[in-house]
């Protein structure tokens, strides 16, 4: 009815979330804050851009669609993950600042039989490119799954990289063999760091069952071993080569993954000894602002630095056939990607994306993001109520599971209570 059309036409126009902007906005910054990774036991922390690469890995990716990622991070000043396939020569070309990735295969830090090789770890990590550590638990794309890596795509150089039998399907397991409770894993945290001389060393997983990032967060307040950095990848996370039942249905989406992760740091008063960086679907300014004023420090992101390297979502990843030259080994097809134009264009989306991120904030009335607040973000809920995310995403107060009373609420003081630091279950 012409009712209907009208009334959809309202809701439409009206915009179910915005930024509360301030009538004395400070000067938008020329030069974007930085924001300083390490805790108190890191000797070299590292000053990182609130706009990263995220994950992906060469051998996923072809080996242009690496240089010129990285390429394009040494040219606008920000750090590039490597993901779990190690880092390889094309890495370390153009000397762009590298999160190292160790996934559950150790690759490049490996020995024969698949352990972890404190030796092999240590030679690479000591490399002046590579800034922090970054231990993946779990991924977005396919929480609980593990990776897989066709052998139609371990070329000699992949092999080499690696550490793996040329031509052999690579399969990551879906859990760490080092370590197999939450005492275990701040253990090889620590082991990593000081392999690394004191390099920045965190985690990255997408948060499933909350109980077990509980466990965690015990295991930080008993023993006082805290990483520098958490990774909180959200379940929207993708790629073409997932179990598409896996990328469309499990893990816990990043608004609310990051809101969590923040709240159980908050509740056992260690959150400001630790950095929170999230991803998931992250490709604007405004992204950005949301993300950190649920609880983020800095924001990841690989779709969007995809679409800037020049993919067209053509889910041909898994069988080595990308038309772009991005997602394959196939010589003939990767040499179509330009690495000079295409790291341009990276380095073009970082700097015009951040550009963005400092005009929202700076119109909020904030000089720094740190000071971006969930009160500065409104969601609307129907066409005649709108409130604020802190209400809508209620904060742990700091501390709060530690205390004796009641200050927490009574399904995190539950949950709270059924935790134990050694033990992830």
């Amino acid at each position: 009815t012409t009712l209907e059309w009208n009334r959809r036409q309202r809701q439409m126009c009206i915009r179910d979330r915005y930024l509360s902007h301030s009538l004395a906005p400070e000067p938008t910054p020329l030069v974007e804050p930085r924001l300083l990774i390490g805790g108190p036991e890191c000797a070299q922390p590292y000053a990182a851009s609130h706009l990263n690469i995220s994950a992906m890995s060469f051998g996923s990716l072809s080996a242009q669609a690496i240089e010129a990622l990285n390429w394009g991070a040494a040219q606008a000043g920000f750090a590039h993950n490597t993901g779990e396939g190690s880092v390889s020569p094309y890495h370390l070309i153009h000397g762009g600042d590298l999160t190292w990735q160790i996934g559950t295969g150790y690759f490049g830090c490996r020995t024969i039989d698949g352990n972890f090789d404190p030796d092999g770890f240590a030679e690479t990590a000591t490399l002046d490119p590579v800034k922090m550590i970054e231990i993946k638990l779990s991924q977005g794309a396919k929480p609980g799954h593990g990776g897989i890596l066709p052998g139609a795509k371990v070329t000699p150089e992949i092999a080499l990289t690696r550490g793996v039998p040329v031509g052999e399907t690579v399969v990551s397991p879906p859990v760490h063999r080092t370590f197999d409770d939450p005492i275990g894993l701040l253990g090889f945290i620590t082991q990593l760091r000081d392999l690394s001389g004191g390099k920045p060393v965190g985690f990255k997983l997408c948060v499933g069952r909350r109980r077990e990032f509980l466990a965690i967060a015990r295991a930080m307040a008993e023993t006082g071993t805290t990483p520098d950095l958490i990774t909180v990848d959200g379940g929207e996370g993708g790629t073409g080569a997932a179990p598409l039942e896996l990328s469309d249905h499990v893990g816990m989406p990043m608004r609310d993954a990051v809101h969590f992760v923040n709240s159980a740091l908050c509740g056992v008063g260690l959150r400001d000894r630790i950095r929170v960086l999230a991803s998931g679907k992250t490709a604007t300014g405004m992204d950005m602002v949301r993300t950190i004023a649920l609880g983020a420090d800095a924001t990841n992101a690989a779709r969007s630095m995809m679409l800037a390297l020049g993919c067209i979502q053509s889910r041909r990843c898994h069988d080595n056939t990308c038309p772009t030259g991005v997602a394959t080994q196939d010589p003939g097809r990767a040499r179509g990607l330009v690495v000079e134009d295409k790291a341009k264009r990276i380095a073009a989306y970082h700097q015009e994306t951040i550009e963005a991120f400092l005009e929202l904030f700076a119109s909020m009335g904030c000089s720094d993001p740190s000071e971006i607040d969930p009160r500065h973000l409104m969601r609307r809920l129907d066409e005649s109520t709108i409130t604020t995310y802190d209400q809508l995403y209620p904060a742990l107060p700091t501390g709060s599971l530690l205390e004796a009373g009641d200050t927490a609420p009574p399904e995190w003081r539950d949950a709270w209570a059924a935790v134990r630091a050694d033990s992830f279950t």
